[in-house]
């Protein structure tokens, strides 16, 4: 098992959370195993960018990000240089910090199409 410290989120996780991953397992599966309902409005698909995620310690073990996720995370809200999508980032056998970013872009939930 692979440790994952969740930073507080004021709505998803409020106090922060120490989870236990499986390696291999997306850090949105994770996440949602342990009750911290990051959204994911595709499905764990690699179509949007709701379950986007900061990587603030561990990022150099993850995968690289393959272009059609990097595509997406250039319309991501608050991108920054350790972002990943949840869905498609595989945990390791190293740690992780993350955070969830306060807002996401929901097309479908805000109304848009």
């Amino acid at each position: 098992m692979t440790q994952i410290i969740v930073l507080p989120h004021v709505e998803l996780c409020p106090e922060g959370a120490v989870i236990d991953a499986e390696p291999g397992q997306s850090i949105c599966e994770a996440l949602l195993k342990h009750d911290i309902e990051i959204e994911h409005a595709c499905e764990m698909s690699c179509a949007c960018t709701t379950c986007h995620v900061v990587i603030r310690e561990g990022f150099e073990s993850l995968e690289d990000a393959e272009e059609t996720e990097e595509d997406l995370l250039d319309k991501a809200w608050g991108l920054e240089p350790t972002s990943r999508l949840s869905c498609q980032a595989k945990v390791g056998h190293t740690p992780l910090t993350v955070e969830i970013p306060r807002y996401s872009i929901n097309m479908a939930k805000e109304g848009h199409r």
